[in-house]
């Protein structure tokens, strides 16, 4: 649901991939070895964890009626009802954030969409419960999680902004649509050492930024990247 500037990598060597990588011939898993290799690990993104993830979730069985091919370009793609699917290195800038989080860690998504990063996030081994407000794609990324044995613990259609307390406390709170400040349901429904990924700031002027909750309570904030996602509504 977002796009950055790409940054490009000159003459850095890439660690091997084979143990990351199936070699079958298979195009889909080409354009995934393409994609992990070019848009992702040459940026500096060595996240075993959501490598392996990305390499093993068919990122183009989440997006309506597009050609292989475009799924795993480097820009974010329609997925209907005015919604986008990020580009993946913003996935997986996203995703890396929560790599030492142990499994079955208890995770709040925020705008699920099309269902990939939740996939990618249950393929983790997280406990994940998402919220996405579009009762269309809600029923459309359930029936891929499904078949590809990818179900969140949870999936609802709701208002983001006032997060999960039901459920509460999470490990990691993260969020693919913008609000102008971090809501505080989010900081108040993570545990301490809890982690919060979302964009902040405004429809023209938004990075991505980091937060984590110390063990006195405190929020230590680091920012990540420029990028453009769609308002929290």
């Amino acid at each position: 649901m977002t796009t950055t500037k790409r940054n490009e990598s000159q003459g850095i060597p890439l660690p091997p991939l084979g143990r990351w990588l199936n070699k079958s011939g298979n195009s889909a898993e080409e354009l995934r070895e393409r994609m992990l290799s070019g848009q992702i690990i040459a940026r500096g993104i060595d996240a075993t964890r959501t490598i392996e993830a990305m390499c093993s979730v068919p990122r183009h069985a989440f997006l309506p009626e597009h050609s292989l091919k475009a799924a795993y370009r480097d820009r974010p793609q329609r997925i209907g009802h005015g919604q986008t699917i990020s580009q993946p290195y913003i996935i997986a800038l996203m995703t890396s954030q929560l790599e030492e989080l142990p499994r079955d860690s208890r995770i709040l998504e925020i705008g699920s969409g099309c269902g990939y990063q939740t996939a990618i996030l249950v393929q983790m081994g997280f406990e994940v419960h998402a919220l996405e407000i579009v009762p269309e794609l809600v029923e459309h990324s359930s029936e891929v999680l499904r078949e590809l044995n990818l179900s969140p613990a949870s999936l609802a259609c709701a208002d983001g902004r006032a997060g999960l307390p039901s459920t509460a406390p999470f490990s990691a709170v993260l969020s693919a649509a913008c609000p102008i400040e971090a809501p505080i349901t989010w900081i108040d429904q993570l545990s301490l050492g809890g982690i919060l990924v979302a964009p902040i700031g405004t429809r023209s002027d938004q990075h991505l930024v980091r937060m984590e909750k110390d063990a006195d309570d405190v929020i230590l904030t680091k920012t990540l990247c420029p990028v453009r996602f769609v308002p929290l509504v």
